[in-house]
Order: C-alpha cells, then sequence, then structure tokens
C-alpha cells in the first residue's frame, strides 16, 4: 500500500525575500511546511549570505519552475578591493591582499568589458559538480579543484557608488549560471587588484520582483491563510511573455487526455500572436492554464500539463 504523501494540494508561486544566512533548500521546506504544502521547489539558489528574490514553486508550478530559473535575474553586491578568500565572500579566509584601490573613473573605465556573452570560471566553492561530486565538497576536502570557463550573459554591469576606498557597489543584470563572486574576483583583477563579495542582494528573477516578496516572517504570521491571499501567485505568473492560446473545453480534453489539437481550430489565435513552429504557448481554458504547448507537424502537442 503506498505511503500517503504529506500536505495538501497547493498550486501556485510564494515569492520570498530570503534573509540572511538560511539556505534556499530550508527555506523551500519551511515555506511548503508553512502552506502544508505536497509539493516545493524554488527557482534560482541563493547563497546562505545572500538575500532576496527566491520564488518558491508550489505543487502544479513546479512543472515550469525552469522558466523562473531561466529568466533575466539582477544582483546588487558590494566589492571588497584589496583582499579575496577562499570562497570569493566573506565566508572563506583571506587567501591575498593587496594595497592596490582603484579609483572610481579606473571602475567605470572596465565595465563595458563585462557586458554582452563573457567567458567566466565559477568559484571553486559552488554547487556545479565535478566527476558527480560537488566542488564546494572536493574544495572544503582540500582536494584540487579546477572548473572550466563557460559562457555566462551579462546585459548590464553598472557601478552605484565607490562607497569607501576600499568597497565599491555595483548593479548587475544578467542571464542564467552567472556568478556574482566571479564577476566581483575578474573585475578586480582587470583592475590590478583583488576582492571578494561583502554583500549580494538579488532584486529580481524573471517576472519577479521585490513588490511581489514577502518576509518569512510576514509568512509565518499569515500561516495557512497565505494560500487565500495575494501571496499565492497563479502558476502561469511566470509565464508572462509567452503567448496565450484560449482552449474551449473540449480542446482541454483532450490535452489533458494526452491528444493533441488539429491546428486549424487555433490557427486564427496563433496568426495574431504570430507564432512559429518553435515557440512555447501556454495554453488557458476559462483564464487557468491548462498546459504548455508546441505546434508541432499541423497539430497543438501538449509539452507540459497541469493537474489541478
Amino acid at each position: 500500500m503506498a505511503r500517503k504523501r504529506w500536505g495538501e494540494p497547493v498550486h501556485g508561486w510564494v515569492i520570498i525575500d530570503k534573509p540572511l544566512g538560511m539556505g534556499s533548500t530550508g527555506l523551500v521546506g519551511k515555506v511548503r511546511y508553512l502552506l502544508n504544502a505536497e509539493k516545493a521547489g524554488h527557482g534560482g539558489t541563493l547563497d546562505p549570505l545572500a538575500s532576496g528574490i527566491l520564488p518558491i514553486a508550489l505543487g502544479e508550478a513546479t512543472k515550469v519552475v525552469s522558466y523562473a530559473m531561466s529568466g533575466s535575474k539582477t544582483y546588487e553586491f558590494t566589492a571588497r578591493w584589496g583582499q579575496s578568500t577562499a570562497t570569493d565572500d566573506m565566508e572563506g579566509d583571506v587567501i591575498a591582499e593587496t594595497d592596490v584601490r582603484p579609483s572610481e573613473t579606473d571602475i567605470l573605465s572596465v565595465l563595458s568589458e563585462f557586458e554582452g556573452e563573457i567567458d567566466q570560471v565559477p568559484p571553486i566553492y559552488s554547487a556545479i559538480k565535478v566527476d558527480g561530486k560537488r566542488a564546494y565538497d572536493l574544495a572544503r576536502a582540500d582536494i584540487a579543484v579546477e572548473l572550466k570557463s563557460r559562457k555566462v550573459q551579462i546585459d548590464k554591469c553598472e557601478l552605484v557608488r565607490c562607497d569607501d576606498v576600499d568597497h565599491a557597489s555595483f548593479r548587475v543584470q544578467c542571464g542564467k549560471g552567472t556568478y556574482i563572486r566571479s564577476l566581483a574576483r575578474d573585475i578586480a583583477v582587470r583592475l590590478g587588484t583583488c576582492a571578494h563579495v561583502t554583500r549580494l542582494r538579488r532584486t529580481v528573477v524573471g517576472p519577479f520582483t521585490e513588490k511581489h516578496a514577502i518576509s518569512l516572517d510576514s509568512l509565518e504570521a499569515l500561516g495557512h491563510s497565505a494560500r487565500d491571499s495575494d501571496t499565492l501567485l497563479a502558476v502561469e505568473a511566470v509565464l508572462d511573455d509567452i503567448p496565450a492560446l484560449a482552449l474551449s473545453a473540449d480542446e482541454t480534453r483532450r490535452l489533458q487526455r494526452g491528444q493533441t489539437i488539429q491546428l486549424g481550430s487555433v490557427v486564427d489565435q496563433l496568426a495574431l500572436t504570430g507564432v512559429t513552429q518553435d515557440d512555447v504557448l501556454c495554453a488557458l481554458f476559462e483564464g487557468e492554464m491548462i498546459a504548455l504547448v508546441k505546434c508541432v507537424e499541423g497539430e497543438i502537442k501538449a509539452l507540459r500539463v497541469l493537474n489541478r
């Protein structure tokens, strides 16, 4: 006899303003417990020493979590010049020091080099797997870790202010897989110095911003009632920039049964959105998301069907 799953069906997104000192996985478990939800996941890890936006997917929202993780993100961070650490943040021991301090003019002159598609080597204290093991586990065991450079997309890298001679604060808009600790390290190297991150905050993940976020304390105060409040966003909230396709009751039933829909029945809608064969659409019935779909050889085929 199958063991009954803990919790109740809860579907949607809760956007948490993650506090310092708490890991992403622990926060997911906490939110799941507070809302008594069967299933939960998150849309992009934040280090314990980082704060800010952590989208938490509940129930059927876990089927579209990749759209949050692949969306553009915005970070604010402060770099401490003249000291590098083993972890590229405040958690690690200082491993190098220098008296070189860049001026505001120096900093501004190099930032354009860190925009667009750039090569970046992740920090050795990261969750990237090397031969099946996390890089940070190998590093903590004093096992040499050599991570390969990879391409990341940085749309904007700007200096917010020079706080003092030792610190400067930045704002970065970037794509999936960008490590801010590596960015601070590389900017410092380009300026002939070294640095580590002393403050890191994420303010945007895909369509989610600070205006959507709730603190953990506020969520604890709401308890289970959060499920019936504006705190719980719709599953499709992460798909704001994906074209919508309105279905009839019969078309909805076909998709839910694993069947396809003939393109002819929705061709007028597709013409209005300019959809091509490669585009993913959000299929709706009476305003509620039913599935993610795609045009395949003259038919509409479900990629992900939601069950609610």
